[in-house]
């Protein structure tokens, strides 16, 4: 008898455990738990210590409410140059209704994964495979609206998509590695050529420049030149002026004449001498020996333009014959 009560307590310690197992829920920061109650949604627990009916509510699903990354596997697309691509990338979402993500798909996870790889190839057909990589944000933005149009019924909010990694076949790569090699030439090409360009029009510049700079140059010294040569000529002009009117001056005075006459003289003589050594045949006047005459004629044409201001006839005499010094 001590057994068999023994038995029956230990029976209900157990059913009691099982009871306070049963009723007694805590839920964890970020979780939600979904109850059923007779089969049928009775609410959603949030993190906290709550109290379930014995035997009548049941927790029937359990949801995180964390931000979960899910990874896409890698598939085949083909672009719409008919280039075959192996893609694979990352999804980010959440739940943001856990009764919609309960009752609204069997297995939400599933769903999305399958739906991310079929937009992904409708999205990478549409492109060419030169533009993959360079619209990869583009694609990634669309993927994402895709799906966040499908997941809204389902309480899962998209977050966002990346795609992990693009990889063409082999040959295709090659020739990739080969157009973006000519292209870098090119454009080296380019730029040598554009310095070359550029380095010969400042050279052209410069010799311009200097060719200009040469020309005023020979322009200012001309300038200078025949502003010296001016005021040279200017210089003496006003000499030779000044030289006559004091020569006038002195003919003027007492004793003046008869300088003149002294230097009419002795011009006469000297040049008359020159005229002897530079040519051994000369014509001189008949009464060459005559000198008081010149200077009278001399003198006299100097009294008339003293007096008169005008041109007065110089008296002549016939030319006579050549003679022979020797």
């Amino acid at each position: 008898m001590e057994i068999g009560g023994l038995l029956v307590v230990l029976v209900l310690i157990l059913l009691v455990l099982t009871i306070l197992a049963k009723t007694a829920i805590v839920v964890p920061q970020q979780s939600a738990f979904v109850v059923e109650r007779l089969g049928k949604y009775a609410g959603t627990l949030q993190a906290g210590f709550h109290i379930l009916t014995p035997f009548v509510d049941v927790i029937r699903y359990r949801h995180s409410l964390k931000e979960q990354a899910i990874d896409i596997p890698e598939q085949v697309c083909i672009t719409r140059d008919n280039v075959q691509v192996a893609v694979d990338g990352i999804l980010y979402l959440k739940v943001l209704n856990p009764e919609r993500a309960s009752y609204g798909i069997s297995d939400f996870g599933f769903a999305i994964r399958q739906l991310a790889q079929t937009t992904l190839r409708s999205e990478i057909g549409k492109i060419d495979l030169d533009r993959t990589f360079e619209e990869r944000s583009n694609i990634n933005a669309l993927v994402v609206s895709e799906l966040d149009k499908a997941t809204e019924p389902w309480g899962v909010k998209v977050l966002r998509y990346e795609i992990k990694s693009i990889n063409p076949p082999q040959d295709i790569l090659s020739a990739m590695e080969k157009q973006m090699r000519a292209e870098r030439e090119k454009r080296a090409t380019i730029l040598n050529s554009e310095a070359d360009r550029d380095a010969n029009i400042n050279t052209a510049e410069g010799e311009k420049q200097k060719v200009i700079k040469a020309s005023e140059a020979r322009k200012q010294q001309q300038i200078n030149e025949a502003e010296g040569q001016a005021s040279a000529i200017l210089s003496i002009a006003s000499a030779t002026a000044e030289g006559l009117r004091r020569v006038a001056q002195a003919i003027n005075e007492p004793g003046g004449f008869e300088a003149v006459q002294l230097r009419v003289a002795e011009q006469y003589v000297t040049e008359f001498g020159r005229i002897a050594k530079a040519s051994s045949t000369i014509v001189v006047p008949s009464n060459l020996g005559d000198v008081a005459s010149m200077l009278s004629v001399a003198m006299n044409v100097i009294h008339k333009q003293g007096h008169t201001g005008g041109d007065a006839p110089v008296p002549t005499r016939p030319t006579p014959a050549p003679r022979d010094r020797g």
